[in-house]
């Protein structure tokens, strides 16, 4: 039975990111305005229009895992466990050393937008050049999005709800939400949660090139990400994962865990309207936010700082712009927002989780991170979207939004934790 007496706080943070490695790499990195756009290093660039992106700098999977556990894992789950690795450490939780009984009430709700691209690719390939025999025992598990929830609830022994939701750039916000719900309804006491993403290869790139989603400023890279520029020119790729452990209140207190906020709300709607452009006005992210602040049951004017999804497309920050608009009246203008992507660049499935973190930050510390490389005002983008530099500001309550291709809007609010 849902009960609705039952808090849910955030006691664990992990963030592997393009502007750092850590929670406080990342945290720095936004504080000082670092873009993490660059040539790419991965692949050679020659063949795709879009020769950048925002890749993760000195990952080494083998700091997190075995060496034989990571040669059969795709990038993207890689990325995964070490963001478990180290979200529970932050949690303080060591699961060797709990009984059955506790480890049967954590879950893992974790989730990928893509899933394994770059094994598909490969094995395709394989497959093709080779035929069917070649093919890798590993090719499926590998790939499917679900397998980075399954392998962290092997490598650490946790037995309760786990699964992933895949809803493209609202992946990760998605699998934190039905956490919250979860925990709430009395399924779980804890759930390990969050998303990752390993797309920046060439089918990747090409894919959204097609699409003609990605910047193709080649020339400057790290100013490429400009949401609410007049002059963006599409989003750029990034890769990585983020973690948060989530845990019912009395479960948190009674193991005298760290809290770092409580989730009080959540929002979910769809724009029923085309597979990767938003609705003009953002008739979907209105329903999602004001969904989250009725499950709070908070006043619009109670929000300080909202971290957008502005992702520097040219059509998805006007739609947000008019959403928060319609959704917050003039106290719009008295909020501050703004992108972390133009920092991080668009982790996709992993968006979510780590602009999550970065409103939990802001929040843990009173200060609201920018929108970098800003130079060009756009008259549709008319709010105080924080840019360039971080400003100080009381933040007693954050918005994440995080939506995806298909139409898919999610919106979580965060609060600083009282007794």
């Amino acid at each position: 039975m849902f009960q609705q007496n039952r808090r849910v706080v955030v006691t664990g943070i992990a963030a592997l990111t393009p502007i750092g490695l850590t929670v406080e790499e990342f945290w720095n990195s936004m504080m000082n305005g670092v873009s993490g756009a660059a040539p790419i290093k991965s692949f050679d660039n020659s063949r795709v229009e879009t020769k950048f992106a925002c890749e993760l700098k000195g990952f080494d999977a083998t700091n997190y895992m075995e060496k034989k556990t990571a040669r059969r894992l795709d990038l993207y789950s890689q990325y995964a466990l070490a963001s478990a690795s180290m979200v529970l450490k932050d949690a303080g939780l060591d699961t060797s050393t709990m009984s059955d009984e506790s480890r049967e009430r954590i879950g893992v709700i974790y989730g990928s937008g893509i899933g394994g691209i770059q094994t598909f690719y490969d094995q395709a390939m394989t497959n093709h050049n080779n035929g069917p025999t070649r093919v890798s025992p590993f090719f499926i598990p590998m790939l499917i999005p679900d397998i980075a929830a399954g392998q962290i609830s092997i490598q650490y022994g946790l037995r309760g709800p786990n699964y992933c939701i895949v809803s493209a750039c609202a992946t990760a916000n998605n699998n934190i939400i039905d956490s919250y719900l979860i925990i709430k309804q009395g399924l779980a006491d804890a759930i390990l949660s969050g998303g990752s993403e390993a797309s920046i290869c060439e089918i990747g790139m090409a894919g959204f090139n097609s699409a003609r989603a990605l910047s193709t400023r080649n020339d400057s890279p790290e100013t490429a990400s400009r949401p609410f520029d007049l002059t963006r020119d599409g989003f750029v790729m990034g890769e990585g994962a983020g973690a948060i452990f989530i845990e019912e209140l009395e479960h948190a207190k009674n193991r005298g865990a760290n809290i770092y906020a409580e989730i009080i709300g959540v929002g979910l709607s769809a724009d029923a309207y085309h597979i990767t452009a938003p609705e003009p006005e953002g008739k979907g992210a209105r329903l999602a936010m004001q969904m989250a602040l009725k499950t709070a049951n908070i006043k619009a004017t109670d929000v300080d700082y909202i971290n957008m999804h502005g992702t520097s497309t040219g059509l998805g920050d006007i739609a947000e712009t008019r959403s928060i608009k319609n959704v917050f009246g003039e106290h719009a203008y008295k909020l501050n927002v703004s992108s972390t992507k133009s920092m991080t660049g668009h982790l996709l499935g992993a968006a979510g989780a780590v602009e999550a973190i970065a409103s939990i930050l802001a929040i843990q510390n009173d200060i609201v991170p920018p929108t970098i490389n800003f130079s060009t005002p756009d008259p549709e983008c008319d709010l105080n979207y924080t840019f360039n530099k971080p400003q100080q500001k009381k933040v007693e309550i954050a918005m994440s939004n995080a939506f995806g291709f298909g139409g898919h809007n999610t919106t979580l609010l965060l609060k600083k934790f009282e007794e």
